[in-house]
């Protein structure tokens, strides 16, 4: 099986510091995948904070689906680590884009890269929606 290979964009437009709990520690005593993707999807909640898109709006029940994940580990990360999870928008295109993310501990030493791709998503119809123009100028 081919490795999984997240390829970097030149800058990253927004950032996050997370710290690693002690219930995002496994068996190994170091960050486990599972809490990994936690933290993901918590930068993510952030990130579409900042660009002014909630993942969910219970209004409206527009928002996001995550349609993929890939994460490439580059080290262990370790309870009381503060995690920095940079992030960009890649890819844009008719329903949605991605979103990479660069994830370093405090002493700028590689935990992980990721990608998820986000695809735009109406809860009431259960479908796709188009990604909407205000936001496609914007990822």
């Amino acid at each position: 099986m081919a490795r999984v290979k997240i390829d970097l964009p030149a800058a990253f437009s927004f950032a996050v510091s997370l710290p690693i709990r002690i219930t995002d520690l496994n068996y190994g005593a170091h960050l486990g995948n599972d809490a990994l993707l936690g933290l993901l999807h918590e930068a993510r909640v952030q990130f579409l904070a900042h660009l002014d898109e909630p993942e969910f709006d219970p209004a409206t029940k527009l928002g996001f689906i995550m349609a993929d994940v890939a994460i490439e580990y580059k080290g262990e990360g370790f309870h009381g680590d503060v995690l920095t999870i940079e992030m960009a928008t890649h890819d844009a295109h008719k329903y949605g884009f991605d979103i990479v993310y660069r994830v370093q501990n405090q002493a700028n030493k590689p935990v992980a890269l990721a990608k998820t791709g986000m695809l735009c998503f109406d809860y009431n119809t259960r479908k796709l929606r188009g990604l909407p123009a205000a936001l496609a100028g914007r990822v």
